[in-house]
Parts: structure tokens; sequence; C-alpha cells
């Protein structure tokens, strides 16, 4: 079970990317005072919070209900995920992230809470279909499932502790080192995501 919850904060905290979030909330909230970026940070990670939470206890009934086999549901889930560690090894404009469409809606909001910080940056579709990989394939188990859940809160409260240190973190790290930690975090999904898609082949095919 230890392996199990190891792995599983490993991929969420790579999908969910807190430290190279830093950046783009420092710029989001450029000027804003401290009370309205605390405001933010709390209400994007209750809201993250709350859509994870749906999809962890929802997703073994979801994939039940549209007749997807789990095998296939690892392979669909591996290739998204080493989709999106493509863009952050090789650096490029995530399109799943935020369209440039979203970009010019995003700078005439007040609040920047649910959109863009809660979803898609933080319960982004990589993290949802990480939670519905590691739920939906999950044998009846009660205190691997609170583990499951324990670590999904964990992963937030360090988002938010580096949502609320923004500017202090931001001095120390940079751009370039926020950029350093999103590659090597890359290469580690890259390798997850293929080890998904291996599971769900051996599966399919045994």
């Amino acid at each position: 079970m230890i392996d199990e919850l190891l792995k599983f904060f490993v991929l969420l905290i790579v999908v969910v990317e807190p430290v190279t979030l830093v950046p783009v909330f420092a710029s989001l909230t450029d000027g804003a005072s401290e009370r309205y970026k605390r405001k933010m940070s709390f209400k994007a990670v209750l809201v993250s919070g709350a859509v994870l939470a749906l999809f962890a206890l929802g997703g073994a009934w979801f994939i039940r209900t549209m007749g997807i086999s789990i095998d296939a549901f690892r392979i669909a889930g591996g290739v998204m995920l080493f989709l999106i560690a493509l863009e952050m090894v090789f650096a490029r404009e995530s399109g799943t992230k935020v369209t440039s469409e979203e970009k010019t809606e995003v700078q005439q909001r007040a609040d920047i809470s649910v959109f863009p910080l809660a979803f898609p940056f933080i319960a982004g579709p990589g993290a949802l279909a990480t939670v519905l990989l590691t739920f939906g394939t999950l044998k009846p188990d009660a205190v691997l499932t609170l583990g499951l859940l324990a670590v999904i809160a964990l992963v937030l409260v360090m988002t938010l502790a580096l949502l609320l240190l923004a500017p202090w973190v931001n001095r120390v790290m940079g751009v370039t080192g926020a950029h350093v930690v999103s590659r090597l975090a890359g290469v580690v999904l890259a390798a997850l995501a293929v080890q998904f898609m291996i599971d769900g082949l051996k599966g399919a095919f045994s």
C-alpha cells in the first residue's frame, strides 16, 4: 500500500506542477493586495479539492457506466499523460492548460480562483485523468482509498503553501529554476505514462 500511495503522490505532484504554478500566479496577481492573493489561493485550492474528490469517489462508477474497460482507460490515460510530459520536457505552449482565447478572458476577470487557477492549472485534465485512472482501477479497500484521498489533500496543501509564498519562491527559483524543475518532472511523468500504457496493453492482449 505504501508503494501505491508513493506512486500516486509522485504522479499527482508532477501533473499538478505546484512549483511551476508559482510564476503564473505571481503574474496573474501582480499589483494585487495580499488579502486578494490569499483569498484567490484558498478558494482555488478548495475548488480543486472538491473537483478532485468528486472524480476520485465517482471514478469507478463513471468507468463502469461508460462501459470502459480498465485496460482501455490505462492506455488512454497513459497516452494523455505522455503528451503532457512532452510539453513539460520541451517547454512547449501547453494545449492542455490555457488557450490564447482563455488567456484574454483571464485578463478581464477579477476572480481568477476557479478559472484559470483551479481549472485548468491545479485540477486540470492531467490531474483529473490521474485521479480517475487511480481510483477507477482500485479494488475495494477503504484504508487505501482514505490514504489516496489523504495524498490528494497533501498535494493541495503543498500547492497552497507555494501560492501563499509565491513572491519568496519566485525570487529564490526564478523562471529558469521553475523550467528546470518542470523538465525533470516531465521525464518522470513520461516514464510513468509509458508504464500505464504497458500495463494496459498487457491486460488487453493477455
